[in-house]
Protein backbone atom coordinates (compact mmCIF):
# COMPACT_ATOMS: atom_id res chain seq x y z
CA UNK A 1 0.00 0.00 0.00
CA UNK A 2 1.28 3.46 -0.93
CA UNK A 3 0.70 6.40 1.38
CA UNK A 4 0.73 9.90 -0.10
CA UNK A 5 1.98 12.79 2.00
CA UNK A 6 1.60 16.37 0.81
CA UNK A 7 4.08 18.95 2.07
CA UNK A 8 2.78 22.48 1.53
CA UNK A 9 5.63 24.99 1.36
CA UNK A 10 9.04 24.64 -0.24
CA UNK A 11 11.19 26.64 2.15
CA UNK A 12 13.93 24.95 4.16
CA UNK A 13 11.42 23.43 6.63
CA UNK A 14 9.30 21.93 3.85
CA UNK A 15 12.36 20.63 2.03
CA UNK A 16 13.69 19.06 5.24
CA UNK A 17 10.30 17.40 5.85
CA UNK A 18 10.02 16.05 2.30
CA UNK A 19 13.60 14.79 2.36
CA UNK A 20 13.14 13.12 5.73
CA UNK A 21 10.02 11.31 4.53
CA UNK A 22 11.87 10.07 1.43
CA UNK A 23 14.80 9.05 3.62
CA UNK A 24 12.57 7.06 5.96
CA UNK A 25 10.75 5.40 3.07
CA UNK A 26 14.00 4.34 1.39
CA UNK A 27 15.24 2.59 4.54
CA UNK A 28 12.03 0.69 5.24
CA UNK A 29 9.39 -1.35 3.46
CA UNK A 30 6.89 1.51 3.57
CA UNK A 31 5.80 2.97 0.24
CA UNK A 32 5.43 6.71 0.70
CA UNK A 33 4.76 9.11 -2.14
CA UNK A 34 5.82 12.65 -1.29
CA UNK A 35 4.39 15.68 -3.04
CA UNK A 36 5.85 19.07 -2.24
CA UNK A 37 3.70 22.02 -3.31
CA UNK A 38 5.39 25.43 -3.60
CA UNK A 39 3.43 28.53 -4.58
CA UNK A 40 6.42 30.42 -6.00
CA UNK A 41 8.57 29.53 -9.03
CA UNK A 42 11.53 28.39 -6.90
CA UNK A 43 12.41 26.43 -3.77
CA UNK A 44 14.21 27.73 -0.71
CA UNK A 45 12.03 30.57 0.54
CA UNK A 46 14.28 33.41 1.68
CA UNK A 47 17.41 31.37 0.97
CA UNK A 48 18.95 32.27 -2.39
CA UNK A 49 22.53 32.72 -3.61
CA UNK A 50 23.63 34.71 -6.65
CA UNK A 51 27.00 34.59 -8.36
CA UNK A 52 27.96 38.02 -9.71
CA UNK A 53 31.27 37.72 -11.57
CA UNK A 54 33.74 36.71 -8.82
CA UNK A 55 31.37 37.68 -6.01
CA UNK A 56 29.05 35.32 -4.13
CA UNK A 57 26.00 37.17 -2.81
CA UNK A 58 23.38 35.86 -0.37
CA UNK A 59 19.82 37.14 -0.63
CA UNK A 60 18.77 35.88 2.80
CA UNK A 61 20.39 33.73 5.52
CA UNK A 62 24.12 33.38 4.96
CA UNK A 63 24.87 30.65 7.53
CA UNK A 64 23.51 28.39 10.24
CA UNK A 65 24.48 27.80 13.85
CA UNK A 66 26.37 24.62 14.76
CA UNK A 67 25.39 24.78 18.45
CA UNK A 68 22.00 23.48 17.29
CA UNK A 69 22.94 20.24 15.52
CA UNK A 70 20.07 19.59 13.09
CA UNK A 71 21.30 21.45 10.00
CA UNK A 72 24.85 20.20 10.51
CA UNK A 73 23.65 16.60 10.76
CA UNK A 74 21.48 17.05 7.67
CA UNK A 75 24.51 18.29 5.73
CA UNK A 76 26.39 15.18 6.84
CA UNK A 77 23.60 12.88 5.66
CA UNK A 78 23.32 14.44 2.21
CA UNK A 79 27.05 14.61 1.62
CA UNK A 80 27.63 18.36 2.02
CA UNK A 81 30.12 18.19 4.90
CA UNK A 82 33.14 18.71 2.59
CA UNK A 83 31.49 21.93 1.40
CA UNK A 84 31.09 23.47 4.87
CA UNK A 85 33.10 26.60 5.63
CA UNK A 86 33.80 28.15 9.05
CA UNK A 87 34.01 31.87 9.80
CA UNK A 88 37.37 33.56 9.37
CA UNK A 89 38.77 33.93 12.88
CA UNK A 90 40.99 36.88 11.95
CA UNK A 91 37.95 39.15 11.62
CA UNK A 92 35.75 38.06 14.53
CA UNK A 93 35.22 41.50 16.06
CA UNK A 94 31.76 43.09 16.03
CA UNK A 95 31.16 46.83 16.32
CA UNK A 96 28.27 48.83 17.75
CA UNK A 97 27.24 52.26 16.48
CA UNK A 98 27.58 54.67 19.40
CA UNK A 99 27.64 58.49 19.26
CA UNK A 100 27.97 58.38 15.49
CA UNK A 101 31.03 56.12 15.54
CA UNK A 102 31.81 52.41 15.44
CA UNK A 103 32.83 51.14 18.88
CA UNK A 104 34.07 47.56 19.21
CA UNK A 105 31.96 45.22 21.31
CA UNK A 106 34.15 44.40 24.33
CA UNK A 107 35.91 41.06 24.05
CA UNK A 108 33.99 38.46 26.01
CA UNK A 109 30.68 40.35 25.89
CA UNK A 110 27.98 37.78 25.15
CA UNK A 111 24.62 39.22 24.02
CA UNK A 112 23.59 40.66 27.38
CA UNK A 113 26.55 40.78 29.72
CA UNK A 114 30.35 40.66 30.02
CA UNK A 115 32.32 37.48 30.66
CA UNK A 116 35.68 39.30 30.84
CA UNK A 117 36.33 42.15 33.27
CA UNK A 118 39.16 44.26 31.82
CA UNK A 119 37.72 44.77 28.29
CA UNK A 120 34.41 45.70 29.94
CA UNK A 121 36.09 48.29 32.18
CA UNK A 122 38.02 49.82 29.25
CA UNK A 123 35.16 50.11 26.74
CA UNK A 124 33.73 53.48 25.78
CA UNK A 125 30.44 51.83 24.89
CA UNK A 126 28.99 52.33 28.38
CA UNK A 127 29.12 55.17 30.88
CA UNK A 128 30.59 54.52 34.33
CA UNK A 129 27.11 54.58 35.94
CA UNK A 130 26.03 52.11 33.24
CA UNK A 131 28.99 49.83 33.97
CA UNK A 132 28.30 49.90 37.70
CA UNK A 133 24.63 49.12 37.09
CA UNK A 134 25.57 46.11 34.98
CA UNK A 135 28.13 44.90 37.52
CA UNK A 136 25.51 45.09 40.27
CA UNK A 137 23.74 42.18 38.59
CA UNK A 138 26.13 39.92 40.47
CA UNK A 139 24.36 40.85 43.70
CA UNK A 140 20.72 41.11 42.61
CA UNK A 141 18.23 38.59 43.99
CA UNK A 142 16.58 36.05 41.76
CA UNK A 143 13.42 37.35 40.09
CA UNK A 144 10.16 35.59 39.35
CA UNK A 145 11.23 32.90 36.89
CA UNK A 146 7.88 31.17 36.56
CA UNK A 147 6.07 33.42 34.08
CA UNK A 148 7.09 34.72 30.68
CA UNK A 149 8.46 38.25 30.37
CA UNK A 150 9.84 40.33 27.56
CA UNK A 151 13.53 40.31 26.77
CA UNK A 152 13.54 44.08 27.30
CA UNK A 153 12.06 43.79 30.78
CA UNK A 154 14.55 41.08 31.70
CA UNK A 155 17.60 43.03 30.56
CA UNK A 156 16.43 46.24 32.25
CA UNK A 157 15.72 44.35 35.46
CA UNK A 158 19.05 42.56 35.55
CA UNK A 159 21.45 44.98 33.81
CA UNK A 160 19.84 48.39 33.30
CA UNK A 161 18.86 50.60 30.37
CA UNK A 162 22.29 51.02 28.78
CA UNK A 163 22.82 47.28 28.43
CA UNK A 164 19.48 46.99 26.65
CA UNK A 165 19.64 50.04 24.42
CA UNK A 166 23.30 49.88 23.40
CA UNK A 167 23.93 46.14 23.06
CA UNK A 168 21.08 43.71 23.72
CA UNK A 169 18.54 45.41 21.45
CA UNK A 170 20.77 45.73 18.36
CA UNK A 171 22.31 42.26 18.75
CA UNK A 172 19.01 40.49 19.34
CA UNK A 173 17.34 42.73 16.75
CA UNK A 174 19.77 41.38 14.21
CA UNK A 175 18.44 37.88 14.89
CA UNK A 176 14.70 38.49 15.27
CA UNK A 177 14.14 41.96 13.71
CA UNK A 178 11.91 42.53 16.73
CA UNK A 179 11.13 44.96 19.52
CA UNK A 180 12.77 43.56 22.70
CA UNK A 181 9.94 44.96 24.82
CA UNK A 182 7.57 42.60 23.01
CA UNK A 183 9.93 39.68 22.43
CA UNK A 184 9.38 36.65 24.67
CA UNK A 185 12.44 35.79 26.75
CA UNK A 186 11.32 32.18 27.21
CA UNK A 187 10.72 31.61 23.50
CA UNK A 188 13.89 33.30 22.22
CA UNK A 189 16.60 33.31 24.91
CA UNK A 190 15.57 30.60 27.40
CA UNK A 191 19.17 30.02 28.47
CA UNK A 192 19.23 33.37 30.28
CA UNK A 193 16.00 32.63 32.09
CA UNK A 194 17.49 29.29 33.13
CA UNK A 195 20.72 30.98 34.27
CA UNK A 196 18.77 33.21 36.63
CA UNK A 197 16.75 30.27 37.89
CA UNK A 198 19.73 28.01 38.61
CA UNK A 199 22.56 30.45 39.41
CA UNK A 200 20.69 33.61 40.47
CA UNK A 201 23.31 35.82 38.76
CA UNK A 202 23.41 35.68 34.97
CA UNK A 203 26.95 37.10 34.92
CA UNK A 204 28.16 34.39 37.29
CA UNK A 205 26.49 31.70 35.17
CA UNK A 206 28.07 33.15 32.03
CA UNK A 207 31.52 33.19 33.67
CA UNK A 208 31.08 29.51 34.43
CA UNK A 209 29.98 28.82 30.86
CA UNK A 210 32.96 30.80 29.55
CA UNK A 211 35.35 28.56 31.49
CA UNK A 212 33.71 25.52 29.91
CA UNK A 213 34.06 27.05 26.44
CA UNK A 214 37.72 27.74 27.12
CA UNK A 215 38.21 24.08 27.98
CA UNK A 216 36.44 23.09 24.76
CA UNK A 217 38.63 25.45 22.76
CA UNK A 218 41.73 23.90 24.32
CA UNK A 219 40.45 20.45 23.41
CA UNK A 220 39.87 21.64 19.85
CA UNK A 221 43.50 22.75 19.62
CA UNK A 222 44.60 19.22 20.52
CA UNK A 223 42.28 17.76 17.91
CA UNK A 224 39.65 16.38 20.29
CA UNK A 225 37.17 19.26 20.29
CA UNK A 226 34.70 20.96 17.97
CA UNK A 227 35.52 20.97 14.28
CA UNK A 228 33.41 23.95 13.25
CA UNK A 229 33.00 27.55 14.29
CA UNK A 230 29.76 28.68 15.90
CA UNK A 231 28.37 29.65 12.48
CA UNK A 232 29.11 27.85 9.22
CA UNK A 233 28.07 28.23 5.61
CA UNK A 234 28.60 26.35 2.36
CA UNK A 235 31.41 27.12 -0.06
CA UNK A 236 28.96 27.91 -2.84
CA UNK A 237 26.45 29.68 -0.61
CA UNK A 238 23.34 28.52 1.23
CA UNK A 239 21.68 27.70 -2.08
CA UNK A 240 23.77 24.52 -2.00
CA UNK A 241 21.67 23.22 0.89
CA UNK A 242 18.45 23.92 -1.00
CA UNK A 243 19.76 22.29 -4.18
CA UNK A 244 21.22 19.35 -2.26
CA UNK A 245 17.85 18.55 -0.69
CA UNK A 246 15.88 19.10 -3.91
CA UNK A 247 18.17 16.77 -5.88
CA UNK A 248 17.54 13.97 -3.40
CA UNK A 249 13.77 14.08 -3.68
CA UNK A 250 12.07 11.59 -6.00
CA UNK A 251 11.55 12.74 -9.59
CA UNK A 252 8.25 14.53 -10.03
CA UNK A 253 7.66 15.09 -6.32
CA UNK A 254 8.11 18.88 -6.48
CA UNK A 255 5.43 21.09 -8.02
CA UNK A 256 6.35 24.78 -8.39
CA UNK A 257 3.89 27.62 -9.05
CA UNK A 258 1.42 25.40 -7.25
CA UNK A 259 -0.44 27.20 -4.45
CA UNK A 260 -2.67 25.20 -2.14
CA UNK A 261 -5.94 27.11 -1.89
CA UNK A 262 -8.04 24.90 0.37
CA UNK A 263 -7.54 22.08 2.84
CA UNK A 264 -10.23 19.59 3.80
CA UNK A 265 -10.16 16.76 6.32
CA UNK A 266 -12.27 13.85 5.09
CA UNK A 267 -14.43 11.66 7.32
CA UNK A 268 -11.96 8.76 7.13
CA UNK A 269 -9.06 10.93 8.29
CA UNK A 270 -7.56 11.47 4.85
CA UNK A 271 -7.06 14.91 3.29
CA UNK A 272 -8.06 16.76 0.16
CA UNK A 273 -5.92 19.66 -1.00
CA UNK A 274 -7.29 22.07 -3.58
CA UNK A 275 -4.69 23.50 -5.95
CA UNK A 276 -5.73 26.50 -8.01
CA UNK A 277 -9.39 26.64 -8.92
CA UNK A 278 -9.97 23.07 -10.10
CA UNK A 279 -7.38 20.43 -9.16
CA UNK A 280 -7.90 18.35 -6.02
CA UNK A 281 -5.07 16.18 -4.66
CA UNK A 282 -5.92 13.43 -2.20
CA UNK A 283 -3.48 12.53 0.55
CA UNK A 284 -3.14 10.37 3.65
CA UNK A 285 -1.28 13.09 5.54
CA UNK A 286 -0.36 16.75 5.24
CA UNK A 287 2.56 18.81 6.54
CA UNK A 288 2.01 22.58 6.58
CA UNK A 289 5.42 24.24 6.16
CA UNK A 290 4.09 27.69 5.34
CA UNK A 291 4.18 30.96 7.30
CA UNK A 292 1.81 30.82 10.27
CA UNK A 293 -0.72 33.21 8.74
CA UNK A 294 -0.92 31.04 5.60
CA UNK A 295 -1.34 27.89 7.69
CA UNK A 296 -4.10 29.73 9.56
CA UNK A 297 -5.93 30.49 6.32
CA UNK A 298 -5.85 26.83 5.28
CA UNK A 299 -6.91 25.59 8.72
CA UNK A 300 -9.74 28.06 9.23
CA UNK A 301 -12.51 25.68 8.04
CA UNK A 302 -10.92 22.78 9.93
CA UNK A 303 -10.18 24.21 13.39
CA UNK A 304 -11.12 27.82 14.00
CA UNK A 305 -9.30 28.13 17.34
CA UNK A 306 -5.95 26.91 16.00
CA UNK A 307 -6.33 29.01 12.86
CA UNK A 308 -7.08 32.15 14.89
CA UNK A 309 -4.02 31.59 17.08
CA UNK A 310 -1.77 31.08 14.04
CA UNK A 311 -3.06 34.18 12.27
CA UNK A 312 -2.38 36.20 15.43
CA UNK A 313 1.39 35.60 15.10
CA UNK A 314 2.71 38.83 13.63
CA UNK A 315 5.54 39.08 11.12
CA UNK A 316 8.14 41.70 10.27
CA UNK A 317 9.46 42.52 6.80
CA UNK A 318 13.16 42.97 6.08
CA UNK A 319 15.36 43.73 3.09
CA UNK A 320 19.03 43.09 2.38
CA UNK A 321 21.13 45.46 0.31
CA UNK A 322 24.43 43.96 -0.86
CA UNK A 323 27.13 46.30 -2.14
CA UNK A 324 30.55 45.50 -3.61
CA UNK A 325 33.47 47.93 -3.25
CA UNK A 326 37.17 48.01 -3.94
CA UNK A 327 39.30 47.94 -0.79
CA UNK A 328 40.88 51.21 -1.80
CA UNK A 329 37.44 52.87 -1.61
CA UNK A 330 37.59 52.67 2.21
CA UNK A 331 39.65 55.26 4.10
CA UNK A 332 40.31 52.45 6.57
CA UNK A 333 39.68 48.90 5.39
CA UNK A 334 37.14 47.06 7.59
CA UNK A 335 38.52 44.31 9.80
CA UNK A 336 35.50 42.69 11.43
CA UNK A 337 32.39 40.64 10.74
CA UNK A 338 30.37 43.85 10.73
CA UNK A 339 28.40 46.15 13.00
CA UNK A 340 24.94 46.51 14.51
CA UNK A 341 22.93 49.68 14.94
CA UNK A 342 20.91 50.43 18.10
CA UNK A 343 17.41 51.71 17.45
CA UNK A 344 18.20 54.78 19.57
CA UNK A 345 20.78 55.79 16.94
CA UNK A 346 17.86 56.42 14.54
CA UNK A 347 19.72 55.33 11.42
CA UNK A 348 18.28 53.71 8.32
CA UNK A 349 19.93 50.31 8.68
CA UNK A 350 19.68 47.67 11.41
CA UNK A 351 23.08 46.11 10.83
CA UNK A 352 25.81 45.57 8.27
CA UNK A 353 27.84 42.41 7.62
CA UNK A 354 31.19 42.36 5.83
CA UNK A 355 30.36 39.17 3.95
CA UNK A 356 33.78 38.72 2.38
CA UNK A 357 35.52 39.06 5.74
CA UNK A 358 33.13 36.75 7.55
CA UNK A 359 33.58 33.88 5.08
CA UNK A 360 36.22 33.15 2.44
CA UNK A 361 35.44 33.02 -1.27
CA UNK A 362 32.85 35.80 -1.27
CA UNK A 363 34.83 38.45 -3.17
CA UNK A 364 38.16 39.00 -4.96
CA UNK A 365 41.10 39.84 -2.68
CA UNK A 366 41.13 43.51 -3.65
CA UNK A 367 37.39 43.96 -3.01
CA UNK A 368 34.97 43.94 -0.09
CA UNK A 369 31.42 42.65 -0.25
CA UNK A 370 29.04 43.85 2.42
CA UNK A 371 25.32 43.76 3.00
CA UNK A 372 23.06 45.95 5.06
CA UNK A 373 19.75 45.00 6.68
CA UNK A 374 16.76 47.32 6.48
CA UNK A 375 13.30 47.33 8.07
CA UNK A 376 12.20 45.05 10.88
CA UNK A 377 9.47 45.66 13.43
CA UNK A 378 11.08 48.85 14.80
CA UNK A 379 11.46 50.55 11.39
CA UNK A 380 8.71 49.12 9.18
CA UNK A 381 8.42 52.35 7.18
CA UNK A 382 11.94 51.89 5.76
CA UNK A 383 10.88 48.64 4.09
CA UNK A 384 8.32 50.62 2.06
CA UNK A 385 10.95 52.81 0.40
CA UNK A 386 11.61 52.33 -3.32
CA UNK A 387 14.65 50.30 -4.37
CA UNK A 388 16.55 53.44 -5.37
CA UNK A 389 15.68 55.21 -2.12
CA UNK A 390 16.66 52.21 -0.02
CA UNK A 391 19.99 51.75 -1.78
CA UNK A 392 20.81 55.46 -1.48
CA UNK A 393 19.90 55.45 2.24
CA UNK A 394 22.24 52.53 2.82
CA UNK A 395 25.04 54.22 0.89
CA UNK A 396 24.55 57.40 2.93
CA UNK A 397 24.84 55.44 6.17
CA UNK A 398 27.99 53.69 4.96
CA UNK A 399 29.48 57.04 3.97
CA UNK A 400 28.74 58.41 7.44
CA UNK A 401 30.01 55.41 9.39
CA UNK A 402 32.76 53.97 7.17
CA UNK A 403 33.75 56.96 5.06
CA UNK A 404 33.14 55.09 1.80
CA UNK A 405 31.70 57.54 -0.76
CA UNK A 406 32.66 55.83 -4.03
CA UNK A 407 29.99 54.28 -6.20
CA UNK A 408 29.76 50.53 -5.59
CA UNK A 409 30.88 48.05 -8.25
CA UNK A 410 27.34 46.69 -8.12
CA UNK A 411 24.34 46.58 -5.80
CA UNK A 412 21.78 43.85 -5.19
CA UNK A 413 18.57 44.36 -3.21
CA UNK A 414 16.23 41.64 -2.00
CA UNK A 415 12.98 42.13 -0.13
CA UNK A 416 11.58 39.56 2.27
CA UNK A 417 8.02 40.66 3.09
CA UNK A 418 6.43 39.13 6.20
CA UNK A 419 9.43 36.87 6.61
CA UNK A 420 10.29 37.18 10.31
CA UNK A 421 7.79 35.72 12.80
CA UNK A 422 7.63 37.76 15.99
CA UNK A 423 7.90 35.67 19.15
CA UNK A 424 5.98 38.00 21.42
CA UNK A 425 5.43 37.42 25.14
CA UNK A 426 3.15 34.40 25.51
CA UNK A 427 4.42 32.76 22.30
CA UNK A 428 5.18 29.39 23.89
CA UNK A 429 1.71 29.21 25.45
CA UNK A 430 0.15 30.14 22.11
CA UNK A 431 2.00 27.37 20.27
CA UNK A 432 1.02 24.91 22.99
CA UNK A 433 -2.63 25.83 22.45
CA UNK A 434 -2.25 25.36 18.69
CA UNK A 435 -0.61 21.96 19.07
CA UNK A 436 -3.25 20.85 21.56
CA UNK A 437 -6.07 21.93 19.25
CA UNK A 438 -4.52 20.13 16.28
CA UNK A 439 -3.81 17.01 18.32
CA UNK A 440 -7.10 15.54 17.12
CA UNK A 441 -5.66 15.45 13.60
CA UNK A 442 -2.84 12.88 13.91
CA UNK A 443 -2.00 12.97 10.19
CA UNK A 444 -1.45 16.74 10.17
CA UNK A 445 1.78 18.45 11.23
CA UNK A 446 3.20 21.97 11.28
CA UNK A 447 6.77 22.98 10.43
CA UNK A 448 8.62 26.24 9.96
CA UNK A 449 10.12 29.26 11.65
CA UNK A 450 6.98 30.42 13.46
CA UNK A 451 6.95 27.78 16.18
CA UNK A 452 10.14 26.69 17.93
CA UNK A 453 12.96 28.85 16.55
CA UNK A 454 13.62 31.07 13.55
CA UNK A 455 17.05 29.83 12.44
CA UNK A 456 17.81 27.39 9.63
CA UNK A 457 18.72 24.64 12.08
CA UNK A 458 15.44 25.17 13.95
CA UNK A 459 13.51 24.97 10.67
CA UNK A 460 15.28 21.74 9.75
CA UNK A 461 14.36 20.30 13.14
CA UNK A 462 10.66 21.19 12.84
CA UNK A 463 10.53 19.79 9.31
CA UNK A 464 12.16 16.52 10.28
CA UNK A 465 10.08 16.16 13.45
CA UNK A 466 6.92 16.69 11.41
CA UNK A 467 8.06 13.99 8.98
CA UNK A 468 8.90 11.60 11.81
CA UNK A 469 5.46 12.15 13.36
CA UNK A 470 3.65 11.50 10.09
CA UNK A 471 5.77 8.46 9.24
CA UNK A 472 5.17 6.93 12.66
CA UNK A 473 1.43 7.47 12.30
CA UNK A 474 1.26 5.96 8.82
CA UNK A 475 3.31 2.99 9.98
CA UNK A 476 0.69 1.96 12.54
Amino acid sequence: MTHRVIVIGGGIAGLAAAHRLSELASTSARNIEVKLLEASPRLGGSIATERVSEFLVEAGPDSFITEKPWALKLCERIGLTPRLVSTQSAHQKIYIVHDGKLVVLPEGFFLLAPTRLWPFIQTALFSWPGKLRMASELFLPRGDVNGDESLGAFVRRRFGDEALERVAQPLVGGIYASDPDKLSLGATMPRFKEMERTSRSVIYAMWSAQRERAKSAKSAETGSGARWSLFVTLAGGMQELVDGLAQRLPNGSVQLNCAATELKCNSNGSWSVAVGSKEIIEADAVILATPAFRAGDLLLPIDNSAATELKAISYASTATVSLAYRRKDFPQAPNSFGFVVPAIARRKIMACTFSSLKYPGRAPEDCILLRAFVGGSLQPELFSASDDEMEQSVRNELASLLGVTAAPIFARLWRHPNSMPQYHVGHEARIQRVETALGKFPTLALAGSAYHGVGISDCVRTGEEAADKIYARLSR
